[in-house]
């Protein structure tokens, strides 16, 4: 069976709005080792394993890379720039940006992606389809190169648009799939102000909406659930590591539910069963001692899409104060369970 087949019908409805017909010959490069891996690691950074985080759903970084190159494939046709696409996840760790945190890099999120040539280089599946499609790493291990693919924040990327409308419909279930189509209908490839291509919107209406979109997503990525839990797992994963219980590279091979079970028999078990079922998290302006307590800031992600090659902040003023005021979410306070003590 190939692996398109294996996911649910709401997935397999959503990936043909993205491209009405599969690219067959993507689906050998899908079910290597190393991009199957990814179908054990949650694009919720960890926090789907918590009842803090509310009507969530799984989908696996498998599922938003694939929807990644379904994108580029639609508006491009190129191989090389949809494969770049697939694999621009391929060295995304357990907990995905939760390992971010660990490395200390709260505000960009990119401290894993420097793995992504080693990856692709060290398997010897990928290796021999690139070959055989005479396809050198070179051209399929950095999506950046790719402006459809992957741009600066705030402009539209492929990446951008995949995790905005699966996170909306699939993931915290604040869009309906009529609206997701209404979305990536109206988009085509623009010129963008520094004239570079750029994916955009036709109409003025859906672009506001897509743009009100992503800041309401954006405070759910770096809300007070997802700003603890991602420090917390990445506390815990840590202190496994310096105990020598879990090897950095153990990140990079094992599935999430294989390191939770490491967890949960570890001492940390009881801490991580408390995290698991809480309803709610506590705040306060001062540090309480004896207690773990996160106060961190995170990525503020946006996007400033373009309509008929002008960006929307500069000819709509309500998407511009929407904009504005994502800036403003207050991050300032400590963040804690009170039965989770320091460790």
């Amino acid at each position: 069976m190939k692996k398109f087949e294996s996911f649910d019908e709401k997935i397999k409805e959503y990936f043909k709005i993205l491209s009405p017909s599969f690219p067959n010959w993507l689906d050998e490069y899908i079910s290597c080792r190393e991009m199957e891996r990814l179908d054990g690691v949650s694009v919720t950074c960890g926090t789907y394993y918590s009842s803090l985080l509310k009507n969530k759903s799984h989908f696996s970084s498998l599922a938003h890379s694939i929807g990644v190159a379904l994108i580029i494939w639609h508006f491009t046709k190129d191989k090389k720039m949809t494969l770049a696409g697939l694999f621009h996840d391929i060295s995304t760790p357990v907990f995905k940006h939760a390992i971010d945190f660990l490395n200390g890099d709260y505000e960009k999120q990119e401290s894993t992606e420097e793995l992504t040539s080693k990856i692709i280089e060290n398997s010897k599946e990928i290796m021999q389809l690139l070959k055989r499609d005479g396809i050198s790493i070179s051209e399929v291990d950095n999506y950046k190169i790719y402006p459809i693919a992957d741009n600066e924040t705030p402009l539209l990327s492929a990446d951008r648009l995949e995790y905005t409308l699966s996170n909306a419909l699939l993931v915290y279930g604040i869009e309906k799939m009529e609206n997701i189509k209404r979305y990536f209908n109206n988009l085509e490839i623009q010129k963008n102000e520094n004239g570079e291509i750029e994916i955009g919107f036709k109409d003025k209406d859906v672009a506001r909406d897509f743009a009100f979109l992503a800041c309401k997503l954006s405070k759910i990525y770096r809300g007070e659930v997802s700003r603890y839990s991602m420090q917390f797992l990445a506390d815990i994963v840590k202190k496994l590591n310096e105990e020598k219980v879990i090897k950095k590279d153990d990140l990079f091979k094992l599935s999430e539910k294989e390191v939770i079970e490491i967890i949960k028999n570890s001492k940390y078990g009881e801490y991580f069963k408390i995290w698991s079922q809480a309803s709610h998290l506590e705040r306060s302006k001062d540090k309480i001692d004896g207690i773990y307590q996160v106060k961190i800031r995170a990525k503020t992600r946006y996007i400033d899409p373009l309509c008929k090659g002008e960006r929307m902040s500069k000819i709509d003023e309500a998407t511009k104060k929407e904009i504005e005021k994502n800036f403003l979410f207050d991050m300032n306070d400590y963040l804690y369970l009170s039965d989770i003590r320091d460790f």
